[in-house]
């Protein structure tokens, strides 16, 4: 094996920086990952790519950038019991103390040990040729399962799928998704798998509008104008939806996601970042509405998550619009961060 691999790291101006690395030997109940896709995902773009803005949980610390990897197991550490060399895995994208209360309820997400530490934040992540990763955090993945498939897995699906079980999406509803970026694609995909009769997307983006057409994921696909919820409202014989999820973390998407709610509404707010203004009494208290905020997910429903898709013959990888080799990585974020696209992957090999 090269004692030697390329990794890309962001500096925080719009740019992206391609160093070498030594390849890293794991230690106690680490593996090594030989990556075969790392996706991006808006936090990146958000809190890393363009400015270093990020504290607490999301200081990036200058490491390999990606927290969305999917790769092979290569080597194993001493003490690795669940893997072995040659399988497929994912990454749950946080590295967890293990031992504070959200990590022994399945939520390293919110872990509150010193030692926490996630992947392309404040630990080496997806972006490099191998991947050095705690055993705790992979999760294998069936055979019928792309790279893409696990990378998008890896963060994004996985955030949707908690807001679309938090909120309860079953038959009995309409569901309004705002914002149709890659989250907003996914909460359509997992929100039509989980029994939604009714899908109505929104977003401000023609491009992602007419690329949700093209996918063919929503019912309806509405415009984020001022004509939008009286859209909405046409459209479920002026009730409005019984749940709605905001991907669009904007103050406008998270209004309208709130407004475009029927009485008893559940709401769950996903995107991140910005504001949001409502008049509490008509909006929300008089009409019996509930807002969840739903950060990530476990690693049980992760788990979980990956054994369903095959059975609802789902493939995350059907909204990746652009893949991109790690040598174009600078292209891959300036792609993701011009926010008309799908899914965009960076892929290694064949």
């Amino acid at each position: 094996m090269a004692q030697t691999m390329v990794g890309a790291v962001l500096p925080g101006n719009s740019t992206v920086e391609l160093r070498e690395f030594p390849v890293p030997a794991p230690g106690t109940r680490q593996v090594l990952l030989e990556m075969k896709a790392s996706t991006i995902c808006g936090s990146d773009i958000r809190a890393i790519y363009k400015e270093h803005l990020g504290k607490g949980a999301e200081a990036y610390q200058n490491v390999i950038c990606g927290h969305e990897p999917a790769g092979q197991v290569i080597n194993l550490g001493p003490g690795v019991r669940r893997f072995r060399e040659g399988d497929r895995v994912l990454l749950y994208h946080i590295s967890g103390c293990g031992l504070c209360h959200d990590c022994r309820i399945g939520y390293p997400i919110g872990c509150t040990g010193p030692t926490r530490a996630a992947y392309g934040w404040q630990r080496d992540g997806g972006n490099a040729q191998f991947c050095l990763a705690e055993e705790a955090d992979c999760l294998l993945m069936p055979d019928s399962m792309s790279y893409i498939d696990g990378a998008s897995i890896a963060c994004g699906f996985g955030t949707c799928y908690e807001a679309v079980r938090r909120i309860g999406v079953s038959g009995d509803d309409i569901a309004l998704i705002v914002g149709l970026g890659p989250m907003g694609l996914a909460s359509l995909m997992l929100a039509r798998a989980r029994g939604a009769t009714t899908l109505i997307g929104v977003d401000i983006s023609a491009e992602r509008v007419e690329l949700a057409h093209r996918l063919g994921l929503a019912d309806l696909v509405i415009p984020a104008d001022e004509a939008a919820l009286e859209r909405i409202r046409d459209a479920t014989d002026g009730q409005g939806c019984e749940v709605a999820i905001d991907c669009s973390g904007s103050a406008a998407g998270r209004a309208l996601a709130i407004r475009g709610a029927r009485r008893w509404g559940r709401i769950a707010f996903v995107g991140e970042g910005g504001s949001v203004s409502f008049e509490p009494s008509p909006d929300l208290i008089h009409d019996q509405k509930v807002i969840h905020g739903s950060w990530v997910t476990s690693l049980g429903n992760m788990e979980d998550l990956v054994e369903r898709m095959p059975r609802w013959e789902m493939h995350p990888d059907a909204i990746c619009t652009h893949r991109f080799p790690l040598e174009e990585a600078a292209e891959a974020y300036r792609t993701m961060a011009e926010g008309k696209s799908g899914k965009v992957a960076i892929v290694f090999g064949d």
